[in-house]
């Protein structure tokens, strides 16, 4: 049935059978980021404007098309956070966090905004699992960070999975590059789309991370960032890729990966679930280096690293590897209740079990007790537990054990304990 109302374009409801991958892929992150010492933060869902538009870039596909923004009544220029590295390097500012132990390492999970055009796995609002270490220049980080996402989709169940990866260079060898590769580019600029002939001039990279046919027909002979960097970002690159081969992740070079974000410098990476020939491939994950950003947004000059997982992308995967949630609650006891008197003692039994921590089920809402007794077996309890009129007038509760069929009366004030007693047996 249609109804009057409806999500608005390219976002979408979770339902309860789809809310257990969600959480498992919560549950997931937060026991790896935890091992790795990580610590959770966050953010506003509303921050500045200015954040993502210095932060993210003003030439970016996320700061001219995709932000939702807004006014205030006060007058203050407010967005959606699409992303959420800018946010926690405001957030590393902002609270002295440059005065801690360095690296500080964060992580972070909750919904982004995105104005884009709705595709699988691709939605307006998105979940998103970050990771960020602020403070630590040294290649191994990059290693360590490819590794920590590579192993959280490992531990989904997620195979066939493949690291991209590539070396942007930075500061001192990436303006060299930029201008072979814009010079390039000018000589085939009538087999470019619109917008990457206008990204010529603003900011050639981003052809690199054109998704148009005709584009991409262009960058297949472009020059690579790889052969152009500089002995320092060469080394740095150089030492990512041996920590990896010793870690034994599978990776392959892509020399025109760049990411869609100004930030970024030397390292940057993307993780892919490789299908079958032919079927297009969708990141789960990615991220790089970011050595510029603190300074960028008024801190000093401080080395990072970071990156995050799409989680409706790794939802949609596991879907796809048919890997089943349990969505029926594990109970061992089942409370059936009988007359407006079993109903009054049954909520006190009730609460009385969840604070002694006892998974129990019920349906408060069911008279009949064979219909109760259906409910109990679907549940496959191993106690059932009966207070009818007669239980609740000489305050007992009478206990039948599923299994063999053996039932005993005890006294209501001894319950829990009872109940305990035969759940250990």
């Amino acid at each position: 049935m249609k109804t009057k109302f409806q999500t608005p374009t390219g976002m979408h409801d979770i339902l309860p059978i789809d809310y257990k991958y969600y959480e498992k892929v919560l549950e997931t992150g937060k026991e790896v980021a935890e091992f790795y010492n990580f610590q959770r933060i966050e953010t506003p869902i509303l921050e500045m404007s200015e954040l993502f538009e210095k932060g993210t870039g003003e030439t970016t596909d996320i700061v001219q098309k995709q932000m939702y923004s807004l006014k205030t009544r006060g007058g203050d220029a407010l967005t959606l956070r699409p992303e959420g590295t800018p946010p926690a390097v405001r957030l590393y500012l902002e609270h002295g966090m440059f005065n801690y132990p360095q690296p500080v390492k964060l992580w972070y999970y909750g919904p982004f905004f995105r104005y884009e055009k709705p595709q699988a796995g691709r939605y307006r609002q998105f979940w998103q699992m970050g990771l960020e270490v602020i403070g630590e220049k040294n290649s191994i980080i990059d290693a360590q960070t490819i590794q920590i996402y590579y192993n959280i989709l490992k531990e989904l169940k997620l195979n066939n999975l493949i690291v991209e990866v590539n070396c942007i260079g930075d500061q001192l060898c990436r303006p060299h590059y930029r201008k072979t590769l814009a010079s390039y580019l000018r000589s085939k600029d009538s087999n470019l789309c619109a917008d990457c002939k206008r990204r010529i001039k603003e900011n050639p990279l981003r052809i690199l991370d054109c998704k148009d046919e005709k584009c991409q027909a262009v960058k297949a002979h472009a020059p690579q960032m790889i052969d152009h960097l500089c002995e320092e970002c060469k080394h740095h690159f150089k030492e990512v890729l041996e920590y990896l081969d010793e870690i034994g992740l599978p990776y392959r070079l892509n020399p025109y990966l760049v990411r869609g974000l100004d930030y970024y410098t030397r390292t940057v990476f993307e993780i892919f679930q490789e299908g079958k020939e032919g079927q297009a491939q969708t990141a789960l994950g990615g991220g790089g280096r970011y050595d510029y950003l603190i300074k960028l947004l008024g801190g000093k000059e401080t080395p990072a690293m970071g990156g995050s997982l799409g989680v409706d992308r790794v939802v949609q995967a596991m879907k796809e590897a048919q890997i089943t949630m349990d969505n029926e609650k594990k109970v061992k006891v089942f409370l059936a209740q009988l007359g407006y008197l079993g109903k009054k003692k049954s909520l006190k039994l009730f609460e009385d079990l969840r604070r002694a921590n006892i998974q129990v089920g019920e349906s408060f809402d069911r008279d009949s007790l064979k219909s109760q007794l259906k409910i109990a077996d679907k549940y496959g309890a191993q106690l059932t537990l009966f207070l009818g009129q007669k239980e609740a007038l000489e305050g007992t509760v009478l206990i039948r054990n599923m299994e063999t069929g053996r039932q005993e009366t005890v006294k209501l004030e001894n319950a829990v304990v009872e109940i305990k007693k035969r759940l250990k047996k």
